[in-house]
Order: C-alpha cells, then sequence, then structure tokens
C-alpha cells in the first residue's frame, strides 16, 4: 500500500520518458525550455491545473454517490451482483477514445460529455469494493446488531458501512488516481483541464508545453493520491478500533 499505484507510475514514467527522450533529441534545453515556458505561463497552467481539478473533484463525488448506492443495492440482491458488476468492467475497458466518441452524439462537446464518460469509468472500482466490503463483514457482527433489535437501516448506517469504509475508500483511491489521467484525454473533446496544455503542445509541436502538462496531471495525481492513501489508512485506524470495540 505504500508504493505508488501503477497509474501514477505511468504517469510519472511518461512524463520522464518525454523529457529523457526530448534532451537526447535536442540536447538538455528542451529541460530549460520546459523550465522557462512553466515559469512564463505559470497562470494559463495554474487555470488548468484548476480546471482539471474541478472535473476530476466533481466527477468523483458524482461517481461516489453512484456507485455506492449501486454497491448497496447488490449486496441485498445478490442475483444482480454478477451482471452488474460485469456492465461495470465492461464499461471500464471500453478505450478512452471510444468511449469519448460515443458520449459526443449523446451529450454534445464540452465539460458534461467529460463528467459522463469519467463517471462510467470510475464505476467498477468503487461499486465491487463497496459490494466486497459489505459482503465480507463478520455475519457475527451482523448477527450481534439484529439481536441486539436494530433495524436493518441502522445495521446498514451503523455498522455495515463504517465496517466497510477502508476497502471502500481503496476502491475510490483507484478510481480518482485512473480518473485523473484519463480526464486529461478528456480536453480533446472540450472538457477542460491540463489536457488542453498536451493536445496543444502536440498539434503545435512544442515540447515544452507537452512536458508540462505531463508534469501538472502527475503532480495532481500524486496530491490525490497522498491525501486518499491518508484517509484510508485513517478509516483502516478507526475499523479496528470499532471491531475491537
Amino acid at each position: 500500500m505504500d508504493q505508488l499505484p501503477s497509474g501514477i507510475f505511468n504517469l510519472l514514467r511518461a512524463a520522464g520518458d518525454g523529457i529523457v527522450l526530448s534532451a537526447q533529441a535536442d540536447n538538455p534545453g528542451i529541460i530549460v525550455r520546459t523550465v522557462d515556458y512553466i515559469s512564463r505561463r505559470s497562470d494559463l497552467l495554474l487555470e488548468l491545473m484548476l480546471e482539471h481539478l474541478w472535473l476530476v473533484i466533481l466527477t468523483l463525488i458524482i461517481a461516489i454517490v453512484i456507485s455506492v448506492t449501486v454497491g448497496i443495492v447488490i449486496s441485498y440482491y445478490e442475483k444482480f451482483a454478477q451482471p452488474v458488476l460485469g456492465v461495470c468492467q465492461i464499461l471500464m475497458v471500453i478505450p478512452s477514445m471510444a468511449m469519448l466518441a460515443f458520449m459526443v452524439p449523446l451529450f454534445g462537446i464540452g465539460f458534461t460529455t467529460g463528467v459522463v464518460a469519467l463517471v462510467l469509468y470510475s464505476l467498477l472500482p468503487i461499486v465491487r469494493n463497496t459490494y466486497t466490503g459489505i459482503r465480507e463483514l463478520d455475519p457475527a457482527i451482523v448477527e450481534a446488531a439484529k439481536g441486539m433489535g436494530m433495524t436493518e437501516r441502522r445495521i446498514l448506517f451503523k455498522i455495515k458501512l463504517p465496517l466497510a469504509r477502508t476497502v471502500i475508500m481503496a476502491g475510490v483511491r483507484t478510481a480518482a488516481v485512473m480518473m485523473i489521467g484519463i480526464a486529461a484525454i478528456a480536453a480533446y473533446i472540450g472538457a477542460g483541464g491540463l489536457g488542453e496544455l498536451i493536445f496543444s503542445g502536440i498539434s503545435r509541436g512544442h515540447q515544452p508545453m507537452i512536458i508540462a502538462g505531463a508534469i501538472g496531471v502527475s503532480i495532481i495525481a500524486i496530491v490525490f493520491d497522498y491525501l486518499l492513501y491518508w484517509g484510508e489508512k485513517r478509516f483502516s485506524i478507526e475499523g479496528r478500533t470499532r471491531e475491537g470495540a
């Protein structure tokens, strides 16, 4: 758990490879030009980072509400679990460009399309972890709660979800890091964010723009992963304390 997830590792490696390859092609001057570009256009970079953050945070909130609800429902209705998880898995393996192309005729070009596509991509980790976290609780704990006269609603909100939140948080962490990378691609259909810088750099052959955008995405991914990892560890400690009590 202390290691960086593969999503962040791949982002950092891609950014690093881009810098190294560019340096080999154009001498170390590419690094100097990148630093100079970032210092000159720091206002633009900050604006695009905030756009990227807003896209990711909004999408993550929507995805958590939908996914946790779906995960709870299928934990009670077992016969729907595998079909729902199967659909979520299919949505996740669709190539990002294909998903965005499919969304454009339905929602048009812009921010909304990016949000919808990112929500669909992030369903599987959160739904699966919510379902697994609730189903794998010790049955003795649930039976003890029923024996105390607690209603199913109280058992869900006072017992099941608090004990399963560490597993749920792990799914949120996975979805968030994945979402940050895909959000860069969503800029292709006008969703905004750091992807605009990357795609503009590619179209103009402007390497500092590409590298600056990749570095920005990597920074956001690292910060998000650290914060969610901290939250996951805290929930884990509280969960063990609750179980011990």
